[in-house]
């Protein structure tokens, strides 16, 4: 559909970025302005935990076509250390490093799919998919 956009992760300027590029490719595939914000926010978190957890990694964001719909697939990955335990990373109100535990929950929230591998010591994927509706 559109052609993949890959944003390097290093530092807040780059989450910015990232942010910014999934916005502008969600309206141009026709998602509301309210709908490419959360796109933008689930990017963002997705970008923090890379600079947080693995200092660097990349976000790809990609318009998807499939039979009767169309949509936008983030994949966050990193080298980092990975997640210990999945589940409980995922759960509201977990965090390794203080902060509110409202990362990966809210991006499951904020999208429509969501699937997350990690492997200690291998680092982390994410993907996440939003449909148009």
């Amino acid at each position: 559909m559109n052609g993949e956009i890959r944003v390097p992760i290093r530092s807040d300027q780059d989450i910015v970025a990232a942010r910014q590029k999934g916005r502008e490719l969600a309206l141009s595939i026709g998602f509301s302005a309210c709908e490419a914000t959360l796109v933008a926010t689930a990017i963002s978190e997705l970008a923090r935990n890379i600079v947080l957890y693995a200092r660097s990694g990349e976000i790809q964001i990609q318009g998807v076509q499939r039979p009767q719909r169309k949509g936008i697939a983030i994949v966050a990955h990193d080298d980092g250390p990975g997640i210990a335990d999945v589940r409980q990373a995922i759960r509201d109100g977990f965090s390794t490093s203080g902060g509110l535990g409202l990362g990966l929950p809210g991006v499951r929230r904020l999208m429509d799919d969501f699937d997350i591998v990690s492997q200690s010591g291998r680092g982390t994927r994410v993907t996440a998919r939003k449909w148009l509706r």
